[in-house]
């Protein structure tokens, strides 16, 4: 029994080392983890590609790919998993980072915005009052645009306090996830400002269907 549960051990390590041949844009999608837990749960847990090295890597670089060259002050990253994610882009470009929170947990000054999340509870978000400068341009980064409520809430926080989120031309910063679905909000945001996602187009569809 001990060298069976060694063996599933070593197969799932390998499995989160295992780099393909041919890693065509997207590839590191199909580390992400299906929901066993039932309706309470978001559709699809995509934490586990954050544990490959190289997936992660393919990630980051798929993300920023589309502002290269752009002059990008800060990146803030959503609460929670958008704390990732926004991380490693602003580590990337040597950036700073601004962590947008859930109201309660910040003991300074804040601005807050309510909002209505993915499962339709309604939520308040913070920022701190002293990170962002009018004309700050910043990149938006979460893990994942379903109805677009937790980000469109996070941009009306930056632009409260003069951050620029985006501009017709040329656009100095935007927003970033791994999925941007085309649900409504969805829609919106991608109508309004420059997006950057990991979702080959032949596959949007079945995202977008939770497939």
């Amino acid at each position: 029994l001990h060298a069976q549960c060694s063996q599933h051990l070593w197969a799932l390590r390998m499995d989160l080392c295992h780099v393909p041949a041919a890693r065509e844009k997207g590839w590191y999608l199909a580390l992400m983890a299906p929901n066993i837990k039932g309706p309470n749960y978001a559709w699809l847990d995509p934490s586990r590609l954050y544990c490959h090295p190289q997936g992660l890597q393919d990630c980051m670089a798929d993300l920023l790919q589309p502002f290269q060259g752009d002059p990008i002050d800060m990146v803030a990253g959503i609460d929670a998993m958008g704390f990732i994610l926004g991380a490693a882009a602003a580590a990337t470009l040597q950036k700073g980072f601004l962590a947008i929170r859930k109201a309660g947990h910040l003991c300074v000054q804040t601005l807050a915005q309510p909002y209505t999340d993915y499962s339709g509870r309604e939520k308040v978000m913070e920022v701190r009052t002293d990170a962002i400068l009018p004309g700050l341009r910043i990149l938006l980064v979460d893990q994942w645009v379903e109805t677009g409520g937790t980000m469109r809430a996070a941009i009306q926080l930056v632009e409260r306090l003069g951050g620029v989120v985006a501009a017709p031309t040329p656009c100095p910063a935007g927003i970033a996830a791994i999925c941007i679905e085309d649900s409504e909000g969805g829609q919106w945001i991608r109508e309004r400002y420059k997006c950057a996602h990991c979702i080959p187009p032949g596959l949007q569809p079945r995202f977008d269907r939770h497939q």
